[in-house]
């Protein structure tokens, strides 16, 4: 499966609708399975919630590290599928922040440091495609005040600043492309299995 990634170094908002289908062509003119990744503000507004669960709460933040991944592969689509590779996402960004020193704990899709809320996420189909929206505070401001949050900037290990504006591209990099191999893993493995029975 070829995906393409693209980094958009515009900051814009994530408003829920960036998770519509085919949003990477009609915005970028990007053909097939892709991921776009940027750093704005998240404010979902209630008409773009995808989560029946997330209905009547805030989810909103000032500043976040986005993703938005669309897989064309499945057809039909399976919104299973769509769920297993964004848990793959979430683990692959833990995996690296373990990497960096920062210990994280996860719950579903969530990923927390200190307790405190790092992370948002949701995978969801349409007719033709899947698609993911993973994002990552940058700070804590702007978020909820019913919950506890923190950001990438805010983590620090013996007083040292971990992430910064100087190595927050690299993190982003690392991230899409460590994903990018595994699924190019799974469907080179996938093709030299024989099957049983």
């Amino acid at each position: 499966m070829s995906i393409i990634h693209k980094h958009v170094d515009e900051i814009f908002e994530y408003d829920g609708s960036q998770i519509n289908p085919s949003w990477a062509f009609q915005e970028f003119g990007i053909y097939g399975s892709s991921i776009i990744t940027w750093i704005g503000p998240v404010n979902i507004t209630p008409d773009n919630l995808k989560d029946f669960a997330d209905v009547g709460l805030e989810i909103k933040s000032n500043y976040m590290v986005n993703f938005i991944c669309e897989f064309f592969d499945q057809q039909p689509t399976n919104m299973r599928i769509a769920y297993l590779r964004q848990r793959l996402l979430v683990m692959i960004f833990r995996e690296i922040l373990t990497e960096y020193g920062v210990a994280t704990t996860r719950e579903g899709d969530d990923l927390f440091v200190d307790g405190r809320k790092l992370s948002i996420s949701i995978a969801s189909v349409s007719l033709s495609s899947a698609k993911i929206h993973f994002a990552l505070n940058l700070e804590d401001k702007g978020t909820p005040d019913d919950i506890e949050t923190i950001g990438l900037y805010d983590i620090k290990i013996n007083n040292q600043q971990v992430f910064t504006e100087n190595n927050l591209l690299e993190l982003i990099n690392k991230t899409v492309s460590r994903f990018i191999d595994e699924l190019e893993t799974i469907e080179n493995d996938i093709s030299k299995t024989k099957v049983l029975g």
